[in-house]
């Protein structure tokens, strides 16, 4: 018996057979479709068929299954394929199948008649530098390395007449999130009709699971593949069902239905889409029996202003469909370019061509139309120049960031393409990453991207890792136009610069990469890690970042919970026999060995990679995955050996909730202290809180004075009017609650939103709620009050303490804090709602008004009534004993004022105040009636009675 069995990359290329042989697979497959047999392709043929099937050289496939689990973005695949020789002699069986470039093979069985092989996953030998040298002479091909993102494993046996062979193949892979979807792939191309064919695939996303969909089997060449265009429909047969964050996707076609999409049995790339429900906050941290792994991917950030070079390769190989794909997808890709952004073209060829010389230009209408005029004229010939061309376009971003001051919050980057090898200039890929690198000096991104089968792939993706970026490799085929305009939507969008994840040290080791120097929309950051000292409570994370005009920082506390409680061991068909299957910590130990290929593929000191080598392989080793410093060599099992098992891994719905954490640090779970979320402020007792009400402290009188106002449901109150001096204005949102029983009042009202507008030195305004924050300063920002945040501007500063208070600092001079109250178990007179208490108003003028505004720079006097009718100012020492006197009184602008003495309780009843108070809605105490302070909207900042503005 002869055995074979080899991992290659890309795609594989069988010989051509013989006329009569297609001849015969045509007309056996089409009197099976006629027969429509369906799952009894090998025990039942028709009559007509059999003489046919004589004539087929190859093992019939009987079965061939794919299930699948994914576990939070981590995924588990199984690939099981039975084949039958039903001939009279031993015939070869090829089990070929295209897996993810991204993947790791994790496991590989194969049974031939009453034979079982395992496959051992070893370390390679270190390859002897003559062998280096030739692999480095010899041209790399072009199915070398991935460029349609696949590579190929391939199994090859001989099956004795009348005997099958089984094999089961695992991989695994680590979701990425790319346009705001993760994309999980299969590749079904058994390359013949299948009895039995199967796709099963469980998704497991404790986040909540949206925007799931199945579009129809994509062929990987080529678009058209038989789909009417524009279809969008599953594939036939697809079942799709879920639920909050469970969902199950099959796949079973008939054998009519396979011959319908292809009788060659090439079916296509069957495709789940899916995000899941997530905000602006710390993430998504999970940990799992002493491992972590955060997810953080933010959204509703505005865009960063971007200064973009576009590099393009305009030599004579260019000709032809690439370079007309080329231009086709810069034309889109221009006209998506926003107004703030700045930008050039540089084609290259054997000379260096600059669109603009010495200078990005601003996106504006005309310099978009002549942009695209000097793409369309750009014509194919001469040489390549790629050293010449990316030191012409590194010198030109690195002049217009000096010589502008460019703001450290924009985002500047090069997209470099060509289809071909250095071959004008310097030609050795060493110098020209040395000299790529020596001219970027970090201060920007560089991103690459390969056309065709001549492209040298290594290079590309060693000069994008090196300087930050990412590399794409397409074919030269219909589809590159929109490849193209894809990899570009992916990074034409960046959200936040400077991006810094940090944990305590003394908690976690071996933490995954932790700072990214941008984060684009509809991407994820992650980061994994080990816990050093598992009997913690918690684990504190801390995001820091930059996003425009402001620096924006999260911070959050998340339970380390009790390993019973999270380990999903137990649960029913997550087991594999082999072992944990501990997701998190197999996809710390992904993430971890990709970063050392990295780091191996970047660095040229030959010390360092043996160690990087060694480190990459011996984790290889531990977790079982095939590397490119790992091999997969068979062994053959003992004489009584079991065939090898179908061991799928599907999750459970039982219970699974208690034994899956996926806490999204938006939530404090039980148990954990939130003193470091309720840092300390220092605030004054001038407030509207509660009911709502209102306490207005007068330092220089050693007194305080409250009053209520009984408004309606949805009356807009205003608190703070100095839109014409300092700009500020704060407006407050009633909503109503049923009054409590016995009470005096006929309902009851709370603040429901606070609104703060600032139209100095730039227009700004918040909309707090007890749920979240807005931030609008020509850029929206959305903020959620359950988790801690800081955001800074050049003249605002918001502070949230996660269910507790928000901080608003404008210009280091005003502040104003927003306690946030949420009942746990509400009766049916309260309702979340918001208390505002001013900080510091020093920035606010002397003409500053509203209800509480009109008393910061007001002098009040208290006043006690004698037997004879003659007024008598209180002293500071007069105060205790004039409390019982119901008589007492204000003098407030000249208007006597009657007021009693209470107390009041302020900051969530944590301080207790006394104060002299105002009946009958502050009658007299303010100026005009309560109704003079309504606001006819949220952003109305009149400032005088009977006027009204709009910020």
């Amino acid at each position: 018996m002869i055995l074979w069995l080899w991992l290659c990359w890309g795609f594989s290329t069988s010989a051509a057979q013989p006329d009569s042989e297609l001849m015969a697979r045509y007309l056996e497959e089409k009197l099976l479709a006629d027969y429509s047999i369906m799952e009894e392709v090998v025990r039942r043929v028709p009559r007509q068929a059999k003489f046919l099937q004589r004539l087929e050289t190859r093992p019939r496939m009987s079965e061939f299954t794919v299930k699948s689990t994914i576990i939070s973005r981590y995924a588990f695949t199984t690939v099981s394929c039975t084949m039958v020789n039903s001939g009279s002699e031993a015939r070869e069986g090829v089990f070929e199948m295209q897996i993810p470039a991204a993947a790791f093979i994790s496991n590989f069985t194969m049974s031939i008649g009453n034979k079982t092989y395992y496959g051992e996953v070893t370390g390679k030998e270190k390859k002897h530098s003559s062998d280096d040298k030739a692999r480095q002479k010899k041209p790399a091909g072009p199915t070398n390395g991935r460029e349609n993102g696949y590579e190929t494993f391939k199994a090859s046996v001989f099956i004795p007449r009348k005997m099958q062979a089984k094999f089961l193949l695992h991989y695994e892979e680590l979701l990425q999130r790319r346009l705001g979807k993760y994309e999980y792939t299969l590749s079904i191309r058994p390359q013949q009709l299948v009895g039995r064919l199967r796709v099963e695939v469980n998704i497991l996303e404790n986040s909540g699971i949206v925007s799931l969909e199945v579009p129809p089997l994509r062929n990987s060449k080529h678009k058209g593949n038989g789909k009417v265009e524009g279809d969008v429909s599953p594939p036939p047969s697809t079942v799709v069902g879920h639920t909050k964050t469970l969902a199950k996707v099959t796949f079973n076609p008939s054998v009519v239905e396979q011959t319908r999409i292809a009788r060659n049995g090439i079916l296509g790339d069957f495709i789940i889409r899916y995000d899941v429900n997530r905000e602006l906050s710390v993430g998504d941290v999970q940990i799992l029996n002493g491992y972590f792994v955060h997810y953080f991917a933010p959204t509703d950030l505005p865009p960063l202003p971007k200064n973009v070079v576009f590099v393009l390769d305009s030599s004579a190989s260019m000709v032809g469909t690439k370079l007309k794909q080329t231009k086709e997808a810069l034309f889109t890709i221009l006209q998506d370019l926003r107004p703030e952004d700045h930008f050039n073209i540089i084609g290259f060829s054997n000379r260096i061509k600059v669109w603009q010389q010495d200078q990005l230009v601003p996106v504006t209408p005309n310099n978009i139309r002549d942009a695209k005029k000097y793409i369309h004229n750009m014509s194919p010939t001469g040489g390549t120049n790629i050293n010449g061309a990316l030191q012409t376009g590194a010198k030109l971003l690195n002049d217009y960031i000096a010589q502008n001051d460019i703001d450290a919050r924009t985002v500047s980057l090069i997209i470099f393409l060509t289809d071909g090898r250095p071959t004008v200039g310097e030609t050795q890929s060493a110098k020209i990453l040395s000299n790529t690198k020596d001219a970027i000096r970090d201060k920007f991104c560089l991103f690459t991207i390969g056309i065709g089968n001549d492209v040298d792939h290594k290079l590309l993706e060693r000069m994008a890792l090196e300087n930050c970026g990412m590399t794409r490799h397409f074919q030269e085929d219909e589809d590159a136009a929109s490849h193209l305009k894809g990899f570009y939507d992916e990074i034409g969008t960046p959200l936040l610069s400077d991006i810094r994840v940090d944990y305590p040290e003394d908690n976690v080791e071996q933490v995954t990469q932790n700072f990214f120097p941008n984060y684009f929309n509809g991407s994820e950051i992650i980061i994994a890690g080990k816990l050093i000292n598992r009997s913690s409570d918690s684990l504190h994370v801390e995001v820091t970042a930059s996003n425009s005009k402001k620096y924006i920082l999260l911070k959050t506390d998340v339970a380390i919970d009790l390993p019973s409680r999270n380990d999903i061991r137990g649960v029913p068909g997550l087991e594999d026999g082999k072992g944990d299957k501990n997701y998190i910590e197999r996809a710390w130990s992904y993430l971890t060995i990709k970063e050392l290929l990295k780091s191996h593929l970047k660095s040229d000191d030959n010390q360092e990679k043996d160690i990087l080598m060694e480190k990459a392989k011996s984790m290889a080793l531990t977790y079982n995955f095939v590397t490119p410093f790992t091999a997969l060599k068979m062994r053959e099992a003992g004489l009584h050996s079991e065939p090898p098992q179908e061991e799928f891994i599907s999750p459970s719905t039982d219970g699974i909730g208690e034994k899956l954490q996926s806490l999204q640090g938006h939530k404090a779970p039980p148990g954990i202290s939130r003193q470091q979320d309720k840092e300390r402020i220092k605030i004054s007792k001038t407030s509207a809180d509660g009911d709502p009400h209102f306490v207005i402290d007068f330092p220089s009188g050693k007194f305080s004075v409250c009053f209520n106002i009984d408004g309606e449901p949805g009356d807009i109150l205003r608190l703070v009017s100095d839109h014409k001096e300092s700009g500020i204005t704060v407006n407050g949102k009633l909503i109503g609650a049923p009054a409590p029983p016995n009470g005096h009042k006929k309902h009851r009202t709370y603040f429901s939103t606070i609104t703060i507008l600032s139209n100095k030195p730039e227009r700004s305004y918040l909309e707090i709620t007890p749920k979240r924050i807005i931030l609008d300063d020509g850029e929206r920002l959305l903020l959620s009050c359950d988790r801690s945040a800081v955001v800074r501007s050049s003249s605002l500063k918001v502070s949230i303490a996660a269910n507790s208070n928000v901080t608003v600092t404008i210009r280091d001079t005003i502040s104003f804090v927003i306690l946030i109250h949420h009942y746990k178990k509400p009766a049916p007179y309260q309702r979340n709602h918001l208390g505002f208490y001013i900080s510091n108003s020093k920035g606010l003028s002397s003409d500053s008004h509203g209800l509480l505004g009109q008393f910061l720079n007001r002098e009040v006097k208290l006043l006690q009534e004698s037997l004879n009718t003659s007024h008598q100012q209180v002293g500071e020492n007069q105060t205790e004993a004039l409390k019982p006197n119901p008589t007492n009184t204000l003098k407030v602008k000249g208007r006597l004022v009657p007021v009693v003495w209470k107390q009041r309780r302020i900051y969530n009843g944590q301080q207790e105040v006394d104060c002299w108070f105002a009946k009958n809605n502050a009658d007299k105490l303010i100026d005009g009636s309560y109704k003079d302070y309504l606001a006819s909207h949220p952003f109305d900042t009149g400032t005088s009675f009977g006027t009204m503005n709009s910020l």
